[in-house]
């Protein structure tokens, strides 16, 4: 799943070397904690939280054919 949500990032910002994803697992969930340039957090939130939303979508639909536990995306 991380190499998804670079997959994805990556292009998008100006500062690919510094796209973080870090994985934190319990029980029920799966929690990515994205994190990129300050400068480029604007890009991936996007207008109206567009972009973010489109990643969540591509993100959360790829996981629920592969896995039982819940996934989230936090973008720092």
């Amino acid at each position: 799943m991380k190499e998804l949500i670079e997959t994805i990032v990556k292009p998008l910002v100006d500062y690919p070397e510094e796209v973080v994803i870090d994985e934190v697992e319990d029980s029920h969930h799966i929690t990515y904690k994205l994190t990129v340039h300050k400068d480029d957090v604007g890009k991936i939130i996007g207008k109206n939280g567009r972009v973010a939303k489109a990643i969540r979508s591509v993100i959360y639909s790829s996981a629920s054919s592969t896995s039982n536990k819940r996934i989230h995306l936090d973008i720092q």
